[in-house]
């Protein structure tokens, strides 16, 4: 690491913009520097330090930036030699003033330009910055557009002389490497490469013109082939004529023909239309017919309905008649089904009875045969499996608590890993949005305008960019890109509560740029974007102070700046912002808005997300919470109230009925809980604070997590442990059950068996036994009732139903005889329709006939007429094309023939042509436009080849003047070279010249020394001492740099072979020279330059001492 001394004194000299010259050149981790930083003034630089300490490397580090190859340098091979050992890249920053007339693109980089380049193993990248540090371009292009601008070439030494060229030139004694320093410096020798470059493109165009030109050779025997050709296909032209005349008059036989056709289709029509008047008297007569028969139908047809309305009543009787006796024959067949049911069921309880009786006269006997003894053992060993029952209940019951304690600590430990992992889940989405929230301000801290709108509003800004054209204005947005907080980030989150709808929005100045932007926006996938049209010509809006809330407390617009009107007009027209109050905390908000009534108030945010608003119909407290919860509650409230639920709990503890009261009635405040996801920030101005402080959010979280994992992995292990133990509960009792249910079983066994052999009967079972006959011998009695009741009903059922036929009967003959003319009546009224329906068949009949017959083949001929008229029409068209008919009457007129006779001559004659020309497969026609386009092309290419020829002749005269002027060039340069060499050694006392020879490529210098004055001797620079022969060389370097223009020079160890006497006048002469040229000069060197005059000029810097 490399650090630099400064000092600088007072001094004088010429003025000037200073564009292009060095301001600051920063290192990191370039050759031996990891971070080195040198300030440059405008004038005189030197820089001093030890060997090693890394002076070359700046001089090296300012020709990497400006383009320069890794060669070029004559420091390394590759670009990646230059990275420091042990980094993976190295960067190089060099800032140029850019002021003045002479700035360069002023309007994009600013007061100064930054050249960026980085390199790394595989890369090297060069990017130009504005005055900010913002990226401007990054293209090769850009950085050569800038140094030709600025005149820089890095690689001409009298621009950067290094070490190198240093060495090669103020210390080398070789004639033609002063040449080419020579030639180089004052770009004579990139104008001689340039002209003899020239001179091998124009030689290669003479030859190009040449093999042109022998190319035309072979189309010009073409040519006279192709005449040849022509001349013995003329004489197929008389018949080809002769056959034009014959297609012509068979293109008009076809409209005679036509013609004829028409005559004939006329006559046919006349002979139709004669038809029509005896086909429609025809009509009439059957419509007459048809007319009687329609009144006589319609008449009997009355007298139908009056017999309807006669016999309705009977047929609605005969009807009510039908369905009683259908009726009344159901229930009769009901009550027969039931009585013979009971009968049956009575039946089988009097048997039952007799089975009873049997059964107590066989448990009589039974009891008599049976032993006191027997009876008295098996009570014993009832006894005995009674308590081994009692026993196993005990334990069974026993082992049941047990399992059931088990299953609910089961229960309570599943319940319990089920929050745990509830809350693993919370924590991790929780982590989730605080990385998804890091990863998005990283986003807007390389971009701030990603901050509103993402990647989309990337991709809208480039579509903008390639439609710019189209705009009246360009478009101003995203809003919040164009907007910044006054007083630090303290109302950030306040303001974007407030104002956050407004931050992604657009604004444009009519409705035509509207429709642009939308476009721009779908080709850029950005949907849903705000729009705002505003006029831009309006200026910011002035404010009446009485308009204003009269508060303490800051406003939205009041914490807000932006450099653009418009921006703040449509925050104050759109948003309100000038009402809208920013609190610290709840309680002061709630004192703002609610009791304080403040004029002009629309509403106050606090920093915490809540928002109120005061209305003077009735007030309410806002506290917004996600949209979400804001839904989810809603819609509970609706389907509560569809249920009649209206008394169901919110998740705040109040009643759905007292949430929609608070929003009904008119003074009473409703709180919503908080919105906990708000995320904020996109107004701040450093994101580094806040990212910090999400990753320790982040990793709190992820700790907690963490925690919940341990104790969710020690309840699963409860959890295992304890169905373990409920296995083996389960497993005893169901071998305590197995138990307890054979010994029960044994006990029914024993129970069984002493009942149905050894134990006699008791006398209860006896008593029941004819308690159960007396029941059954009751019920006897009750069924014999109901059968003589149901008896009783199925007689009056069957008279009924005989009661009812007889007046079915009775109705049916006094209606007999008004059935009978109802009949007849209508029977006439079907012969009537029948007769109706052959009349209206035999007028269809005739109508169709008149319709298909007679008018469709009337309109099939008019419409064969119409369409041979269209063929008349387009048949004489199409002739009309091929000539006109007068022609066809000049040749003779139509002379009968058929268009088939005609075309059986076209044929016979094309048949002949073509045996005449079948030799030549192309028309004469073609030949001829063949011939005319071959000898047209010629013709250019002449004409063209020629114009080549003039154009090449005029380049070489050209170059041949540029070449004379490049040679009086190099001689005036020579003479000004000498002139100006002698300038600088008569400083000295010392006078010289120097010798050019541009055809042998040699530059020799010749000096005399004060002490040689009296005689003639002229030394070469050769039999100079060393110190001698530097200042002649530097005055040499010196007369050159007059002749160049660059915004700066540098030139490394200058002075390296020099005596202290020949330093301190080369030093003075630098310096001097520096001052009066105007350029910016950078010296290294690693002598003491205490010696050098002082000056604010003359700025002065030592490189720390290299580490060992």
């Amino acid at each position: 690491m490399g650090d630099s001394r400064f000092s600088s004194e007072s001094g004088y000299g010429p003025q000037r913009s200073g564009a292009g010259t060095i301001t600051r050149v920063r290192l990191e981790n370039f050759m031996c520097h990891s971070s080195l930083q040198i300030e440059l003034g405008e004038w005189v630089n030197f820089i001093t330090g030890q060997n090693g300490s890394g002076k070359s490397a700046i001089l090296t580090a300012l020709c990497i930036a400006f383009g320069c190859r890794a060669k070029g340098t004559q420091r390394a091979a590759t670009l990646k030699d230059f990275i420091k050992t042990g980094c993976s890249y190295a960067m190089v920053e060099v800032e140029l003033k850019n002021q003045g007339e002479d700035a360069f693109k002023p309007e994009i980089f600013g007061a100064s330009i930054i050249i960026e380049r980085r390199i790394t193993e595989s890369t090297s990248t060069t990017v130009l910055k504005d005055h900010q540090g913002k990226r401007v371009a990054s293209r090769k292009q850009e950085l050569l557009e800038l140094i030709d601008h600025f005149n820089i070439d890095v690689e001409n030494p009298c621009v950067i002389m290094s070490q190198d060229k240093s060495r090669e030139f103020l210390h080398s004694g070789n004639d033609k490497d002063k040449f080419k320093f020579f030639f180089k410096a004052t770009l004579l020798q990139q104008v001689n490469d340039l002209l003899q470059s020239i001179y091998n493109h124009l030689n290669k165009g003479d030859a190009l013109v040449l093999e042109l030109e022998a190319t035309i050779k072979p189309t010009e025997k073409e040519l006279s082939e192709l005449q040849r050709k022509i001349r013995n296909m003329e004489h197929v032209e008389e018949i080809t004529q002769d056959l034009q005349r014959l297609k012509k008059k068979l293109a008009w036989s076809w409209v005679y023909d036509v013609d004829r056709q028409l005559k004939e289709q006329t006559l046919k029509i006349e002979k139709l239309k004669d038809r029509i008047p005896r086909c429609q008297a025809k009509i009439d007569s059957r419509h007459s017919i048809l007319e009687s028969l329609r009144d006589c139908f319609m008449k009997k047809k009355a007298e139908i309905a009056v017999m309807v309305e006669k016999t309705s009543e009977v047929r609605r009787r005969k009807d009510e008649l039908q369905q009683s006796i259908s009726l009344a024959t159901k229930e009769k067949l009901e009550l027969e089904g039931e009585l013979v049911r009971n009968t049956s069921y009575m039946q089988k309880m009097v048997n039952r009875v007799k089975g009873l009786e049997q059964q107590v006269h066989d448990i009589q006997e039974q009891h008599v045969r049976n032993t006191q003894a027997e009876e008295s053992e098996i009570e014993a060993k009832l006894k005995e499996l009674q308590c081994e029952i009692d026993a196993a209940n005990i334990t069974l019951s026993r082992m049941k608590e047990e399992d059931s304690a088990l299953s609910e600590k089961l229960s309570k430990e599943k319940n319990e890993i089920r929050r745990i992992s509830d809350e693993i889940e919370d924590y991790d989405k929780k982590c989730r949005e605080i990385r998804s929230e890091i990863r998005e301000l990283q986003q807007h801290q390389t971009n701030k305008v990603t901050a509103f709108g993402g990647d989309r509003v990337i991709s809208l800004l480039r579509a903008i960019e390639r439609h710019h054209h189209k705009f009246k204005s360009p478009p101003i947005g995203p809003i919040g890109s164009h907007v910044t907080l006054v007083n630090g980030e303290t109302w950030a989150p306040a303001v974007e509560q407030a104002i956050g709808r407004l931050l992604n929005a657009f604004i444009v100045t009519d409705h035509k740029d509207a429709l642009l932007l939308r476009g721009c926006a779908r080709e850029a996938n950005y949907n849903h974007l705000q729009i705002i049209i505003y006029d831009f010509s309006r200026p910011r809006l002035s404010l009446p102070h009485h308009l204003l809330p009269h508060t303490k407390h800051p406003t939205t617009l009041s914490v807000l700046q932006s450099d653009n009107p418009t921006v703040i007009n449509v925050l104050v027209d759109m948003g309100s912002a000038e009402r809208q109050v920013l609190v610290r905390d709840y309680d002061v908000g709630k004192a703002v808005a609610f009791e304080q009534r403040i004029s002009n108030l629309k509403e106050v945010y606090t920093l915490d997300g809540h928002k109120m608003s005061y209305n003077r119909s009735h007030c309410m407290l806002k506290v917004l919470y996600t949209l979400a919860f804001v839904e989810a509650e809603v819609e509970h409230w609706f389907l509560a109230v569809w249920e009649g639920q209206s008394t169901r709990k919110l998740s705040s503890g109040k009643s759905y009925r007292e949430l929609f009261d608070r929003f009904s009635r008119g003074s009473v405040q409703t709180i919503l809980p908080l919105n906990r996801r708000l995320r904020t920030g996109r107004l701040c101005g450093s994101y580094d604070e806040k990212i910090k402080d999400l990753e320790r959010a982040a990793l709190h979280v992820q700790e907690e997590a963490q925690q919940c994992r341990k104790r969710k992995r020690d309840s699963e292990e409860r959890h295992q442990d304890l169905q373990q133990h409920q296995q083996n509960v389960k497993r005893r009792c169901f071998s305590a059950e197995r138990n307890q249910m054979s010994k029960e079983l044994a006990f029914q066994d024993v129970k069984n068996s002493f009942a149905a052999d050894a134990g006699p009967p008791s006398a209860s079972a006896v008593d029941e036994i004819s308690q159960e006959i007396s029941n059954i011998q009751e019920e006897i009695q009750e069924k014999e009732i109901i059968l003589e009741k149901l008896q009783f009903s199925m007689n009056e059922a069957e008279a009924k139903v005989e009661d009812l036929k007889l007046s079915f009967q009775s109705l049916c003959e006094s209606a007999k005889e008004e059935v009978d003319t109802f009949e007849a009546a209508e029977k006439e009224l079907m012969e009537i329709e029948k007769n109706l329906q052959t009349s209206e068949s035999e007028k269809a009949h005739y109508e169709d006939v008149m319709r298909t017959r007679v008018v469709g083949a009337i309109k099939e001929a008019e419409s064969q007429y119409r369409e041979l008229e269209l063929l008349r029409q387009d048949s004489c068209r199409k002739a009309s094309v091929i000539c006109p008919e007068s022609e066809i009457e000049a040749l003779g007129g139509w002379d009968g023939s058929t268009p088939e006779q005609l075309s059986a001559q076209v044929n016979r004659l094309n048949q002949r042509l073509k045996h005449e020309s079948h030799q030549y497969s192309e028309s004469i026609e073609d030949l001829r436009m063949l011939y005319e386009e071959k000898e047209r092309k010629i013709l250019r290419k002449q004409k063209t080849y020629q114009a080549f020829r003039e154009k090449v002749r005029a380049c070489r005269e050209a170059l041949d003047s540029r070449w004379g002027k490049f040679q009086r060039n190099a001689t005036l340069l020579k003479r000004q070279l000498t002139w100006q060499f002698n300038g600088h050694l008569g400083k000295k006392g010392i006078s010289g010249k120097i010798n050019i020879n541009y055809e042998e490529k040699t530059l020799s210098i010749e000096v005399k020394m004060p002490q040689d004055a009296s005689s003639s001797n002229v030394r070469d620079t050769r039999g100079l001492s060393g110190g001698e022969r530097s200042f002649s060389t530097l005055c040499f370097a010196l007369a050159l740099h007059e002749m160049t223009e660059a915004p700066f020079r540098a030139m490394d160890e200058f002075d390296v072979f020099m005596d202290a006497i020949s330093r301190k006048i080369s030093l003075d002469t630098l310096v001097d020279f520096a001052l009066a040229q105007g350029s910016q000069w950078i010296f290294i060197t690693p002598h003491d330059v205490s010696l050098v005059k002082q000056g604010e000029r003359i700025k002065k810097q030592q490189m720390a001492a290299p580490r060992p």
